[in-house]
């Protein structure tokens, strides 16, 4: 059967041997214990150990090393930078930590000579071997015994248990499944990367990214050189981690301080340009938000938003309109956030308020102010967590001033740190006075 008359999905049905078993077997092997379950008081909690590694952005997003025995799927737009990055991390673990195994079922070994002589990569416990056959790659984790195995990637690789070809539903899950028992059994770290589809998730069963520990998106623009290795799954640290790399010829360099060089080439008292302090996992990031508005000749405005959600670009606008007056029903409005970088959280509503006021009325917003705090529907400004986070990571590159919601200082929270002031708005309204000194309460006509 060509379909499945299930899922309507092509080329997933499998043919699967079943033996056939006496009831007696049956219920012998339902009786037999497989484990003995154990009070919760009695189970004693060891250590996490991490292998260690240079790359500390990595190994950040990891949550501080890769642990043993562990599964990480990497996944990401084609020419993002995954293999070049996973073969960094090779080498460094092979100098490091002992032999490591990168299996390659895209590339020759002479391709990835080249790249690895391209990125200065010197290691003889780095062990390369093209195949796609995962009873082959197993058979050569057992001759070399690698303390890492790559499998690069898990959508060229098939196992002979399976009667389908590389790359369906039933191939990746069965091969998910025997690295992950391999991974489980033998104390062996597995990378695996992962294609993504045209909406950017990772191709295959969503039951892939269940059976991996941890789950890594490498992003970034084409035209851009930051790349940001995000996760969204981790199994032994926070979740949503990011880690900020620069896309050089010699490999990936990590940022140490990614606020600093997004905002290095900041046009400062420049209408529609804001800070917004955000947050991603545990570290707070300062990247600027651009927003410009220009008369539509159409009768439909246009709304484009790049980097920010387009559904809260929507909301922005209507309160802005509804609730401050503005008319933008007659612009075209532009948002963009510097440097390839992605918001998500609502923290960055007010910041994105605020620039699109300040394009509207052409006043600047003063260059020492940094902006925090997410806005209702109905104008007010609602709190944000991990405030004095933000705000340290604002002081330390040197500005003033941060705006936040007032009902963060009704809360009693801990004093900010030196050399910075906190100005405090209670609605939208309020703060655009705060924001935009100088600028008329009215809108240009």
């Amino acid at each position: 059967m060509g379909r499945c008359p299930r899922c309507r999905e092509y080329n997933t049905m499998a043919e699967v041997v079943v033996e056939k078993t006496s009831p007696a077997d049956r219920r012998r092997t339902s009786l037999t214990p497989i484990s003995a379950p154990r009070r919760l008081s009695e189970i004693e909690a060891e250590s996490l150990e991490r292998w260690r590694m240079s790359l500390g952005e990595f190994a950040r997003v990891l949550g501080g090393g890769m642990v043993p025995g562990s599964v990480v799927l990497l996944g990401g737009d084609p020419g993002i930078g995954k293999s070049t990055l996973l073969l960094q991390v090779a080498g460094e673990m092979a100098n490091r930590h002992g032999t490591v195994l990168y299996a390659s079922g895209e590339e020759s070994a002479q391709q990835i000579k080249m790249r690895a002589d391209r990125l200065g990569i010197k290691a003889d416990a780095l062990y390369l071997v093209t195949e796609t056959n995962l009873e082959n790659i197993l058979a050569h984790v057992e001759k070399v015994n690698p303390r890492l195995l790559v499998v690069d990637s898990i959508q060229t690789t098939y196992t002979d248990a399976v009667a389908s070809s590389a790359g369906s539903v039933t191939q990746v899950r069965e091969c998910a499944a025997q690295l992950q028992a391999l991974a489980k059994s033998s104390g062996l770290g597995v990378f695996v990367v992962g294609h993504v589809t045209k909406q950017g998730s990772i191709a295959g069963p969503r039951v892939l990214e269940h059976i991996v520990d941890v789950v890594l998106y490498l992003e970034g623009d084409a035209y851009q050189t930051y790349r940001l290795l995000r996760g969204v799954k981790n199994r032994f640290g926070a979740t949503s981690e990011v880690g900020v790399f620069e896309m050089h010829d010699g490999g990936m360099v990590e940022v140490s301080n990614p606020s600093e060089a997004f905002l290095a080439e900041r046009m400062v008292n420049a209408p529609g340009s804001t800070i917004a302090v955000t947050m991603e996992g545990t570290r707070p990031l300062l990247v600027e938000v651009q927003a410009l508005t220009s008369p539509t000749p159409f009768g439909n405005p246009r709304r484009t938003a790049n980097g920010v959600n387009m559904n809260r670009l929507l909301l922005m606008i209507a309160v802005l309109t509804r609730r401050a007056g503005f008319r933008l029903g007659e612009q075209d409005v532009f948002v963009n956030v510097v440097g390839g970088l992605r918001i998500d959280e609502p923290a960055a509503d007010l910041a994105t308020a605020v620039a699109i006021a300040s394009s509207l009325r052409d006043v600047p917003v003063p260059a020492d102010l940094a902006i925090v705090g997410e806005v209702g529907l109905s104008g007010e400004l609602r709190a944000v967590s991990q405030l004095a986070a933000r705000l340290k990571e604002a002081a330390q590159l040197g500005f003033k001033r941060c705006l936040v919601p007032r009902s963060v200082r009704r809360r009693g929270a801990e004093a900010p740190p030196d050399g910075i002031d906190i100005l405090s708005a209670r609605s939208l309204h309020e703060a655009l006075r705060i924001a935009l000194p100088g600028g008329r309460e009215d809108q240009p006509s």
